[in-house]
């Protein structure tokens, strides 16, 4: 049926006393919508604008703290259709229902990511890092499950991605030397008490303290992404001491809380995404953020399709995803110190100084800005921790759930009760 034939079945509906038609032509012209629920790491109004201009249907975006949109998706499928987060939530959607395989032959520029997501290294002689690295978790076996054997079904389109690590305020803390004197031991110094901020995540901020506590010679994890039931009471018995004592400022949710924090000096170091510390120099304070010699936790975005999506919503989404990694979208991120799947199309969306930055390690040729038109860079800086491979050749651990993450997050709820 064309769209004249619809409306004459309707209007024909009317004379005969049906109640639908009213309904019917609302649903004909109402512009399709795609919900997108995430964080505000990707979540971002710039992109949401842009995507819709060039995609040609409503997109709604959703964004929430870690913890809160993760069991909000877990529990209830039909509240979205695509899910952003980071792939130590892959685990948790897959084993309740929440998400369905994407089909490898739908996505326009799957040939062209890079390695990383599909094999865990960047480069062939890098470490893969301790818990979840991406591969781990990417590709749908034929048994139902996930794991690293390549197939024709993914459980989550690989995007953005990055190191992260820690920020502090070169006001009050020495600037340290990337990969030899900052250390993540930093956040249990005593010389900062009170003033220490950590992300309330615990598949996220429980590693960064984990982290803390080995680089200052408290314990040692026989693997640091895969703790036993004892190693983790051992940890938060440390933990919650040290929160007693005062160490912690408190704990932030969402990017903008983490810029908020140090932006009114109610911490001087903290547990930290990228783009905080970019907002941060950009707001004239001076936010370093560290690249640790003990090694990054690195996080994989997934970008994954609701097991309850409606076919309309469904195509949709495969557009979306298709156009996160067309190119712009890459050196939109780019600008706030986050990586793309496939960088070579974002390339010709940078500026040569910006690629030579961002993902090259090499002087700035000029001062550069953000996303938000702020200063990220002066003439002559070298990003923090070098080059695209050398900080992924520099992991510690992924964000990951554990075996005995439900067990962990009693104890974290005790952390932050202490």
């Amino acid at each position: 049926m064309n769209r004249r034939d619809v409306l004459k079945v309707g209007g024909a509906g009317l004379l005969l006393g049906g109640a639908g038609f009213p309904a019917i032509v609302r649903a004909l012209d109402r512009k399709p919508t795609l919900r997108v629920m995430g964080t505000h790491v990707t979540l971002q109004e710039p992109i949401r604008r842009r995507a819709e201009q060039e995609l040609g249907f409503n997109i709604e975006f959703h964004p929430g703290g870690s913890a809160e949109v993760l069991q909000r998706a877990s529990s209830d499928p039909g509240a979205f259709d695509l899910y952003e987060q980071w792939s130590n939530s892959m685990r948790v959607l897959w084993q309740a229902n929440a998400i369905q395989p994407i089909e490898v032959d739908r996505l326009t520029y799957w040939d062209e990511i890079n390695d990383l997501p599909k094999t865990g290294r960047i480069v062939p002689d890098a470490p893969v890092g301790s818990g979840d690295a991406p591969h781990k978790l990417l590709f749908v076996q034929d048994d139902g499950r996930l794991g690293p054997t390549p197939t024709g079904r993914i459980s989550f389109l690989p995007y953005v991605h990055n190191t992260d690590s820690f920020g502090y305020d070169t006001r009050v803390i020495e600037p340290g030397v990337p990969y030899e004197t900052e250390s993540w031991g930093w956040l249990l110094d005593p010389a900062y008490r009170g003033r220490v901020a950590v992300v309330n995540e615990p598949s996220i901020g429980l590693f960064d303290l984990a982290l803390a506590v080995e680089a200052n010679g408290l314990m040692r994890f026989g693997e640091i992404g895969r703790m036993t039931r004892e190693e983790v009471d051992e940890l938060f018995a440390l933990l919650v001491d040290y929160k007693r004592c005062g160490q912690f400022r408190g704990v932030w949710f969402s990017v903008p809380h983490s810029v908020e924090l140090m932006a009114r000096g109610e911490v001087v170091i903290e547990s930290m995404f990228s783009p905080a510390a970019a907002q941060l120099t950009g707001m004239g304070i001076p936010c370093l953020y560290a690249a640790p010699k003990e090694g990054y936790r690195a996080w994989y975005g997934v970008m994954c399709l609701s097991s309850v999506v409606g076919s309309e919503q469904k195509e949709m989404a495969y557009a979306f995803m298709n156009w996160w990694l067309s190119g712009w979208p890459g050196a939109f991120i780019a600008r706030q110190g986050y990586y793309i799947a496939n960088p070579q199309r974002s390339r010709p969306f940078l500026t040569p100084a910006e690629w030579d930055y961002w993902y090259a390690g090499k002087p700035a040729a000029h001062a550069l800005v953000g996303v938000n038109g702020q200063p990220v860079a002066k003439a002559g800086e070298i990003r923090r921790g070098g080059s695209y491979e050398t900080r992924f050749s520099n992991i510690a651990v992924w964000n990951t759930v554990m075996d005995t993450y439900e067990y962990t997050l009693t104890r974290w709820k005790e952390f932050l009760l202490a």
